[in-house]
């Protein structure tokens, strides 16, 4: 071997063999972290792309939904005033009835107070999509929208992973916010328990919203979410699933009426993800 020729002592030799050994070493693993870091990089590209695309799609749901919303406020304003009107060129003419007088006077209360609401609903409404949805922790959203209630005397109870991102609007905390509200308005006197579970299936998970109280009406189920429903604002949970809606999530209610109401939110794959393990 031309080693031991030229390098004639054994100590030298030795020191060959070693500093080649170590070079070689050396070589194979720089050529192992360079492919680790291309693979890593190759992941955290596809996760970018992954969170442009939904990000894109969201935007372009988003404008769907405000420039439909806009049209129909519009309308519904147009339709509230033109009704105030008519009550109020039939007010002048009742002065000296004052049963006709008062009646249109309540009527004319009443369109106010319609128009108050639905320009209520405008000033929620605006601030959805206004900020890119982004991934945010489940537990955190549950624990701020409860904040913000008083629960005393309820229970909440959460079960599975709570520990998941949700890749959401921001206002994903104002969601949970409403069915806790719902639970607490319409549960009934009865209603001392809400359970929130979270279960991943397949590809998509399931979160499940429920508590003990009355439960919602068979022929209410999807009435419940929409425009102006309901014995408040009634925009708590369409806002919710049009929130929702944007990253593709979807809410329905499948509770027993007289067994306490059910919210099941159905979060697709991509929306959703669990963060790594300190």
């Amino acid at each position: 071997m031309w080693s031991r020729e030229v390098l004639t002592r054994p100590d030298q030799q030795f020191a060959f063999a070693t500093t080649t050994f170590l070079l070689v070493l050396v070589i194979a693993d720089a050529a192992f972290l360079t492919r680790y870091y291309m693979v890593k990089q190759k992941q955290e590209l596809a996760q970018m792309a992954n969170s442009l695309r939904l990000s894109e799609e969201a935007l372009r749901i988003t404008n769907k939904k405000l420039h439909l919303l806009s049209s129909i406020t519009r309308h519904d304003i147009n339709n509230q005033l033109t009704a105030m009107r008519i009550y109020l060129d039939l007010y002048r003419e009742v002065h000296d009835e004052p049963e006709k007088y008062a009646e249109y006077l309540s009527k004319g209360r009443e369109i106010t107070k319609t128009i108050e609401r639905q320009l209520e609903f405008t000033r929620e409404y605006e601030s959805l999509g206004v900020k890119q949805p982004a991934f945010q922790d489940l537990s955190s959203c549950i624990a701020e929208a409860k904040a913000g209630l008083d629960l005393a005397g309820t229970s909440v109870k959460v079960t599975g992973n709570s520990r998941v991102e949700i890749f959401a609007d921001l206002l994903l905390e104002k969601v949970l916010f409403n069915l806790f509200d719902n639970s607490l308005r319409h549960g009934g006197n009865g209603m001392n328990a809400i359970t929130i579970s979270v279960a991943e299936e397949g590809d998509r998970l399931n979160i499940t919203f429920e508590d003990n109280g009355c439960g919602i009406a068979s022929d209410k189920k999807e009435q419940v979410f929409l425009q102006g429903y309901g014995k408040n604002t009634g925009f708590g949970l369409f806002l919710s699933r049009e929130i929702l809606g944007i990253t593709g999530i979807t809410i329905a209610e499948n509770g027993t009426p007289g067994k306490g109401a059910r919210f099941d939110i159905v979060v697709p794959a991509g929306a959703y993800r669990f963060p790594a393990k300190d």
